[in-house]
């Protein structure tokens, strides 16, 4: 998904106004130094690009990485770099922690801060912050490691113990009173990946396992009723507050009972319809509340904000994504392009934004 979206971006930038440096992170950690061939980022069918599509080779077929002793900091790795765009999803991308190291380097980036990066990745403590505001979400719950107890346990006398561990219990209890059908997600990832519906205690602890394998600690949301409404959002000029697009509606036309990964990025059957089609003052109120979910995690540079319609109109916020989809299909562009800011003059105003900030705290 990062891939796509940096081709996007590298396909984008004007060339005569920006000197770009491309660098991409390989699965084990390694930064590398890439081609700036933003073709070679492009969907292949179902396939998805990957950075060792840009990453030189050596003759032996190896990837090259960036200089061992460069690569230790992101000082050395991007010396000179002005500003750093980061087009990264997920944990130890999206969530504080590349922006930390861009922070400890003294090197100004595009988007959120760590504080903001950090606690809207997670989505526990997203959804605390926004009741703290006394922002509308949804009801849901936590499950922690511990509260997920293995089946198998041993008695005193050294016998499995086939009863269902207590801890177990209390979740599915809990669940239970929260009402199915869930929605059972990491706390920590992104692109739903890992997500899954559950309508019964079987396909519960199934949904819970599944997330359990991308994230220790999975967050259980009761199933809401209603469209899917998205904002983007990006920080006011000048100081002044954010400013948000026209609100977009999902519509998914493939038979995916939810927007998952593929129907995000492998299936075009998903589209959305820019302005969302429900009343000029509930679209007003989706604006406002996007911009106040993104002051009440301290976001910077841009966001896109995520929102569910009830049929009675009630508006729940769902969650906020500091480095939205940069794809040619994903929303948060096409939300500004609709709203009269096309990608390349989106992507200047970022930067400059970025450019203004200065290093340090904020």
């Amino acid at each position: 998904m990062s891939c796509l979206g940096a081709g996007t971006v590298l396909a984008t930038l004007d060339r005569d106004r920006y000197e770009v440096i491309p660098v991409g992170i390989l699965p084990d950690g390694r930064w590398v130094l890439t081609t700036d061939a933003p073709e070679l980022l492009a969907l292949s069918g179902r396939d998805l690009p990957s950075v060792s599509a840009v990453a030189p080779a050596a003759e032996s077929g190896e990837i090259v990485p960036a200089d061992p002793a460069a690569t230790a900091s992101a000082g050395g790795l991007l010396a000179g770099v002005d500003v750093a765009l980061p087009i990264l999803h997920g944990p130890f991308g999206e969530d504080g922690t590349v922006q930390g190291l861009l922070e400890i380097a003294g090197i100004r980036y595009v988007g959120a801060g760590v504080l903001a990066s950090a606690v809207s990745m997670d989505k526990e403590y997203m959804k605390l912050i926004f009741q703290a505001h006394g922002l509308p979400v949804g009801p849901y719950l936590v499950v922690r490691d511990r509260d997920w107890a293995p089946l198998t346990q041993t008695t005193a006398a050294g016998e499995d113990d086939p009863a269902l561990p207590a801890e177990r219990k209390r979740v599915m209890d809990a669940v239970a009173e929260l009402g199915y059908p869930v929605f059972v997600k990491p706390a920590r990832g992104g692109s739903s990946i890992g997500t899954s519906k559950a309508r019964d205690a079987d396909e519960l602890a199934r949904a819970i396992e599944l997330a359990r394998a991308y994230d220790p600690k999975v967050l259980v949301e009761a199933a809401v009723t209603g469209r899917e409404i998205e904002c983007a959002v990006l920080e006011g000029e000048n100081g002044g507050p954010p400013d948000t697009s026209l609100p977009g509606q999902l519509i998914i036309d493939g038979g995916e009972e939810f927007y998952d990964f593929e129907a995000k990025y492998l299936d075009p059957s998903g589209s959305i319809a820019i302005p969302a089609p429900i009343p000029a003052e509930h679209q007003a109120e989706i604006r406002k509340l996007a911009a106040a979910a993104f002051e009440a995690v301290s976001c910077e540079g841009f966001a896109r904000v995520d929102f569910f319609y009830t049929p009675d109109g009630t508006i729940l916020l769902n969650e906020i994504n500091t480095i939205p989809g940069m794809t040619a299909t994903s929303y948060f562009p096409r939300m500004w392009e609709a709203s009269g800011l096309p990608l390349a003059r989106l992507l200047d105003r970022m930067i400059a934004t970025a450019l203004q900030r200065r290093p340090g705290l904020r």
